[in-house]
């Protein structure tokens, strides 16, 4: 019952800083935050980082949300100046740090730094996360769990378009994860649960490890 609840308050937070970010009140936010002790906010550039985050802690039997430790999604690396300034020290004064792709990096350095975060740091994924991901698993496994996912016709339909034809298997998966609405959550979850203990991409297992 408790841990319910801890999810469902976690859940408003995300929401109520989500309406904060956008221009709303942030006292909605500020009150879910002092209710929950909150200490940390992971900023994650999408919804199928957080998936994968979250699915990585409950492999190690941990509890983010009772640790005091928020994950959100903030719509893409360009608002995270804005995400950064409500949570961290001018705002809410939460630890801050994050995971984001090579290409986004300035964006997150620029934002932890004028928040007063930068010593707290990020980590940062060679390509994205998805790809981190196929990269420690490998094709034939990937290919493995979209087959047990029943998405083996719809991969095949995607193998014969013509834009695919000269792309490496690695980037092929990475695409297809990207081609339908909700798939990138979906397989957030199901590809960190595939993982071998010892295979955990390095940006993923450092941020779980700070925390």
């Amino acid at each position: 019952m408790a841990e319910t609840t801890g999810t469902t308050d976690m859940a408003a937070f995300r929401d109520a800083v989500g309406t904060w970010a956008a221009g709303g009140p942030g006292a909605p936010a500020q009150d879910i935050a002092a209710r929950l002790a909150l200490r940390t906010a992971v900023l994650l550039e999408g919804l199928s980082d957080v998936a994968a985050v979250e699915a990585l802690a409950r492999r190690r039997g941990r509890d983010l949300a009772a640790e005091g430790v928020c994950v959100l999604s903030i719509g893409g690396a360009m608002s995270v100046g804005r995400y950064a300034r409500l949570l961290g020290a001018p705002g809410l004064g939460l630890r801050l740090t994050g995971m984001c792709d090579e290409a986004e990096r300035p964006y997150y350095a620029r934002a932890f730094e004028q928040a007063g975060a930068a010593r707290q740091g990020f980590h940062v994924c060679a390509a994205d996360l998805e790809d981190e991901l196929i990269r420690a698993l490998g094709t034939a496994r990937v290919e493995e769990l979209v087959r047990e996912e029943g998405d083996s016709r719809a991969l095949r339909t995607f193998l014969h378009q013509p834009a695919q034809r000269d792309r490496v298997p690695q980037q092929q998966f990475r695409r297809f994860l990207g081609t339908t609405s909700g798939r990138k959550i979906h397989y957030g979850r199901v590809l960190v649960d595939a993982l071998d203990a010892g295979r955990v991409p390095a940006p993923l297992d450092g941020l779980l490890r700070a925390l």
